[in-house]
């Protein structure tokens, strides 16, 4: 080794300089998130939820509850994005503070290495980019705060700590189901004995009446979330390696190609560090599987990440988190900057690019609702026929903008809150990012007549419909919604279902 080498690695052993490098990276990070979250045009997804936050309620189309807690919290102070954005932005700050917190802990004669640890963290581009406030913002900080719980009962074993795993395990639950993964992995760890047997049922009975919330909303709401995330959107689902190519490709990107290969170098120490390996290996080794029939999103793998890179500060010597906190910064520029370049760059300077459309839409979507808003009749309402943007004009105008049609299989919410009986005989104004034929929407209308309205050189198009006929509607549009989306398995007992019970719908 040479003397240069040799300063290095003593340096970055130091924990005195390596805290003075988290504490800036922290400051500077957080300030980019704030900003992001600022100016960052708001997204369908995060508009949907938003609705969540403006008519809370014990649970939701597609997920349980909790983000729908958390917005009508966020809203009551302001519906600005950073506003609403605000947790997400601190989530990962919050998270990184805890690895650190969690590998001083493990590693106690190591601080420098706790320390470069959580600066890596804070520069990984989802951390740093991802300000988005979607169901996966509480499932993500309460899966960590359940883990974090889990592995400092693994260090003390101190039965209060598999408490704290399991209410916070339970809060995840209320958030999205994926948090069922950790459960299975607390399951494979404590399985093998008498003593762990004991943990997990502490676990289960400190969970169960929180997940039971969800179990008696659905009971009441045709099963709903089940509908969505077990039927529903599996109906289409077939065997293919290119899915898996797909994971394993984004798994790299997500990690970045350096941790990855530590990774894979460092398998050998897996069973040394079980309690923590469990919390990432289980729910990534599933979803693997998975991915052989159906596209494993990019935001289902992120709630377990915290646990990936615990384990690969256990494995690293500080030089070598030095040299990924180094490189993952450079990786996560570009991403930065083309973020930025969204925000701050014109429309037109998109024009020739494929995302131009969505991003004039996104940006310019206070001016499309003021246009739709003009020369609407007394009785008029508005509506979209999609969800993502009838919930993006809906925050953008203050007011739920329905969906007319049939939709699909996810944001189903509509089914839950709006009642077509009520605009019987009224005019509905029907928003659409495609181009729209008169005829298709004839049968439910005296008279249609179709519109444009353009923003920054992009058209956009809406139909005007006279004297909506209920009937019609009932029989082509509800009932096949209730034929498509509402076949609940026999199995499972019924004690309400408001869709169905609202427009007079057999149950198929």
């Amino acid at each position: 080794m040479n003397l240069n080498s040799t300063r290095s690695l003593y340096a970055s052993a130091d924990p005195v300089r390596a805290r003075q490098v988290f504490k800036w990276t922290f400051f500077i990070t957080l300030m980019i998130k704030l900003w992001l979250a600022a100016y960052f045009p708001m997204t369908g997804d995060e508009a949907f939820f938003y609705q969540w936050g403006v008519f809370p309620a014990w649970g939701y189309s597609d997920h349980p509850p909790m983000v729908g807690w958390l917005l009508f919290v966020l809203n009551s102070i302001s519906d600005h994005p950073l506003s609403l954005r605000f947790f997400t932005v601190l989530m990962w700050s919050l998270i990184a503070l805890g690895l650190v917190d969690l590998l001083r802990r493990i590693s106690p004669y190591q601080e420098g290495v706790a320390y470069w640890l959580g600066t890596l963290f804070l520069l990984l581009p989802f951390t740093l980019l991802l300000n988005i406030v979607t169901t996966d913002t509480p499932l993500i900080f309460f899966i960590f705060l359940s883990g974090y719980c889990f592995t400092r009962g693994t260090l003390s074993d101190k039965i209060l700590w598999y408490v704290g795993a399991g209410v916070f395990l339970g809060l995840a639950l209320l958030s999205k189901y994926f948090a069922g993964l950790l459960a299975i992995a607390y399951f494979v760890y404590l399985c093998r004995s008498r003593r762990g047997w004991l943990k997990l049922i502490v676990i289960a009975l400190c969970s169960a009446p929180l997940f039971a919330i969800t179990v008696a909303f659905n009971a009441h709401n045709c099963w709903t979330n089940v509908m969505f995330n077990m039927i529903n959107r599996n109906e289409n689902t077939e065997l293919s390696l290119y899915t898996v190519g797909e994971y394993i490709a984004m798994m790299i990107y997500l990690i970045t190609p350096w941790v990855f290969l530590k990774l894979l170098r460092s398998t050998g120490m897996m069973v040394q560090r079980g309690a923590i390996v469990v919390l990432f290996l289980v729910p990534f080794i599933l979803f693997l599987l998975l991915s052989s029939e159906k596209t494993i999103g990019l935001h289902w793998v992120l709630g377990f990440m915290p646990f990936l890179f615990l384990f690969i500060g256990t494995t690293s010597n500080a030089e070598d988190l030095r040299k990924y906190a180094k490189w993952t910064a450079w990786f996560s520029v570009p991403h930065f900057l083309f973020l930025a370049a969204i925000i701050l760059l014109p429309t037109t300077m998109w024009k020739n690019y494929v995302l131009h459309d969505d991003i004039v839409f996104h940006k310019e979507a206070k001016n499309i609702v003021a246009a739709l808003r003009k020369d609407l009749p007394p009785d008029g309402a508005i509506m979209a026929r999609a969800y993502t943007p009838s919930a993006l004009l809906s925050y953008h105008a203050g007011e739920y903008w329905p969906t007319f049609g049939e939709g699909k299989f996810h944001a189903r919410q509509d089914d839950l809150q709006v009642d077509f009986r009520q605009y019987a005989g009224k005019s509905i104004r029907i928003f659409n990012r495609r181009a729209i034929n008169a005829s298709d929407l004839a049968p439910y209308f005296s008279s249609v007549t179709v519109h444009t309205v353009e923003a920054d050189g992009v058209t956009f198009w809406y139909a005007d419909g006279k004297d909506f006929n209920y009937e019609v509607y009932r029989e082509r549009i509800l009932k096949t919604i209730a034929d498509r989306y509402y076949r609940i398995p026999s199995f499972l007992p019924v004690y309400g279902c408001q869709f169905l019970e609202r427009y007079d719908l057999k149950r198929p």
